[in-house]
């Protein structure tokens, strides 16, 4: 097996909307390296870094891929390319911080026929973010309706003029069969296998090829001062010292060369691999990575030499081999056996059975350089997220950006026995996707699952019934809504009960009034004189806190209230701690009653941004949700950031419904705010899928 260093090694992420043919770029790649020997297809369920079948029933690539190949080129030589196929769908898109976290640069793959979507701007701010090297592949240039230069156009508009087109293509449509090289000056025309030969620019191209030509050669000398001061002199740069300086931009993250082609038909897809190897930064060309050891921070660069470091940026629960760590080598050389600490637990790990992934083939490998993409299983106390050292060595790498949940699911088990294994289940499944959060609402008495997004969280259930054998049932969401009181009012809370021998005797006299909106609850005990026994005291303050609990006039837990007992009666052998609880639940429901109570709603503060071309239809759809703009700011790249104030029951769905109004644009966080008052007309409705929720 051929062994591969730092320097040719290239991690490149696939991304882009969904349904823009990532993985089908994937498979061509593939097939075309000789890594496969045939390329399977998403809409049957074959592609290879479509593993689970969740995503063969939808056709949609769900988490993140690796498929590694090996690839020489004139310019090179060889290299080891390992793609990391992602999901387009923005419910996933922890899948693709994962990815890019990983990765040494991020292949856009753009339909010729839908252009820049949504997905495509909302991965290409991240790479901004995290300072990443892009290019673009134009894919589907044989389709109907594919247009070249009105996609060009669009990606100059969104992304700015760093955009740099290194082809033209050869026809469009059913009539696609080449592209132009404008730094060789050379057409590459394509035989039906993938092969291609070269010729001269056909006449009808020529002149455009020409000036397109020039312009790319102006932009790409313009970053290096001494090819610049000898293109100025009339010096030609070679094509060879064209791709050196070009790689230097893609490097800095200046220039974001596209390429084009077609998956389906092979087209172009060589070419890429060349320019995988050729213009694509390796690991090595990369920034250290910067890591803490106790209360410093060092660099960690990726050398083969270096101490052996790993982080681990995906989890896979595999039905068959238990669970699979994939992991970034950051530095050093990982052996088969070597024994690494996870500084999180504490634990020692035997790396048994390295392997590289190709989709669910296992490649076993012996070691590891620094900048592998790698696979082990069955870390004992490792997760996601974590860091692998040496002895001795504590430094721990920067946890994942994990999206923030916007939308969640009421789940309760099916049987006896799911219920017995949900928490388990729940765990492990937290633990592969970390989008995933499970909490109890111990207001509302369910268990909610949260995630971004219906679709993934509907997946997650799926994967849950799968991989674990639990089946839950879906319910609707309940609001945690309140009671609080309106006034000041007195009761006498009695419970007496004569059944033979001993009775039960006690009388409580109670007054409550409100307290401040968030003071939650106080009692206050101004028995004088022993008309209630001190050990009977605590009996009636626990009283009116479960009966708080249980629900007011409308069966919502009651807050914000002042409860005082100021008097009651005894009996000397009768009354017990039971009989003064139940004697103070009569009285605090009778004294609610009396002072009339209000119902409290949660409100959520929302956090939204938009382009600003769709300000003025989000902020109209907040105040049809009965919410209230706080305020607006610009971002700048044509965006908005809205911060508005919405009724929690108005905003259940808002992750469904936000994508909808703004075609994928929008995005949003949502936190709990406060609790304000419910409007009377949506009371009795309210108190009503109570009632029907515990019937």
């Amino acid at each position: 097996m051929v062994t591969f260093s730092t320097a040719q090694l290239r991690n490149v992420a696939l991304v882009g909307h969904s349904g823009a043919g990532k993985t089908t770029l994937a498979e061509a790649l593939l097939k075309r390296a000789g890594a496969i020997s045939r390329a399977g297809r998403v809409e049957d369920g074959t592609a290879v870094c479509d593993t689970e079948p969740e995503e063969h029933r939808r056709h949609l690539s769900l988490s993140l891929a690796l498929a590694p190949f090996e690839w020489t080129s004139e310019e090179t030589g060889p290299c080891r390319v390992t793609l990391v196929d992602t999901p387009g769908w923005a419910d996933f898109a922890a899948e693709v911080d994962a990815a890019l976290r990983v990765v040494d640069c991020a292949v856009f793959v753009v339909s010729a026929v839908d252009g820049v979507r949504a997905g495509t701007e909302r991965v290409w701010r991240r790479c901004e973010e995290l300072g990443l090297p892009r290019l673009v592949f134009v894919n589907k240039l044989d389709k109907e309706r594919a247009d070249y230069e009105g996609t060009l156009a669009q990606l100059r508009e969104a992304f700015g003029q760093g955009i740099a087109p290194l082809e033209l293509p050869l026809g469009l449509e059913s009539a696609f069969r080449g592209v132009a090289d404008l730094l060789s000056d050379t057409a590459f025309v394509y035989s039906p296998d993938g092969t291609h030969r070269s010729e001269p620019i056909p006449d009808e191209l020529a002149d455009l090829e020409h000036e397109v030509h020039d312009a790319l050669v102006e932009g790409i000398v313009v970053a290096d001062d001494g090819l610049l001061e000898r293109y100025l002199g009339g010096e030609v740069p070679s094509v060879h010292e064209l791709e050196h300086a070009l790689a230097h931009g893609v490097v800095a993250g200046s220039v974001f060369p596209v390429v084009l082609g077609s998956a389906a038909t092979g087209v172009g897809v060589d070419r890429l691999a060349d320019f995988l190897c050729e213009i694509t930064p390796s690991p090595a060309d990369r920034p250290p990575v910067t890591v803490t050891a106790g209360p410093t921070q060092v660099e960690v660069a990726p050398t083969a030499s270096g101490p052996p470091l790993a982080f681990v940026f995906k989890t896979v629960a595999d039905q068959f081999v238990g669970q699979l760590s994939l992991f970034k080598v950051l530095s050093g050389t990982i052996r088969a056996d070597e024994v690494l600490v996870n500084p999180a637990s504490g634990t020692a790990e035997r790396l048994h059975g390295l392997f590289r992934l190709r989709g669910k083939e296992q490649l076993p490998a012996t070691e590891l350089v620094a900048g592998e993409l790698a696979a082990v299983a069955k870390l004992a106390a490792t997760r996601t997220g974590d860091t692998l050292a040496p002895k001795g060595t504590p430094v721990t790498v920067a946890p994942l950006t994990v999206p923030p949940p916007v939308y969640g699911v009421a789940i309760r088990a099916r049987t006896q026995a799911d219920d017995d294994k949900l928490s388990s289940a729940l765990h492990r499944l937290e633990a592969e996707d970390v989008a995933l959060h499970t909490a109890r609402n111990d207001e509302t008495h369910q268990t909610v699952l949260h995630g971004t997004g219906d679709i993934h969280l509907a997946v997650a259930l799926e994967r849950l019934a799968r991989k674990f054998g639990v089946h839950v049932d879906v319910e609707d969401l309940r609001v945690p809504y309140r009671e609080t009181v309106l006034g000041r009012a007195e009761a006498e809370g009695k419970h007496k009960k004569q059944s033979g021998g001993h009775g039960q005797y006690g009388v409580a006299w109670l007054r409550v009034e409100p307290l401040e909106r968030g003071r939650g609850f106080e009692f206050v005990d101004s028995i004088v004189g022993g008309a209630i026994p001190r050990q009977f005291i605590p009996a009636v303050q626990r009283g009116v806190e479960e009966t708080m609990a249980a629900g007011g006039v409308h069966g919502f837990p009651v807050v914000d209230v002042r409860v005082e007992c100021f008097d009651g009666k005894y009996h000397s052998v009768d009354s017990s701690e039971m009989a003064f609880k139940l004697a103070a639940a009569n009285g605090l429901r009778d004294a609610l009653g009396r002072a009339g109570v209000s119902v409290l709603e949660p409100v959520s503060r929302l956090r939204i941004v938009v382009p600003s071309s769709l300000q003025g239809d989000v902020m109209g759809d907040i105040n049809a949700r009965r919410g209230r703009v706080q305020g607006t700011a610009a971002l700048g790249a044509g965006e908005q950031e809205i911060t508005a104030l919405v009724p929690t029951a108005e905003a259940l769905r808002y992750a469904i419904d936000l994508r909808s109004l703004t075609g994928g644009r929008g995005r949003f966080t949502i936190t709990h705010d406060h609790y304000d008052v419910l409007p009377a007309h949506l009371v009795d409705r309210a108190a009503a899928s109570l009632k029907a929720s515990r019937a």
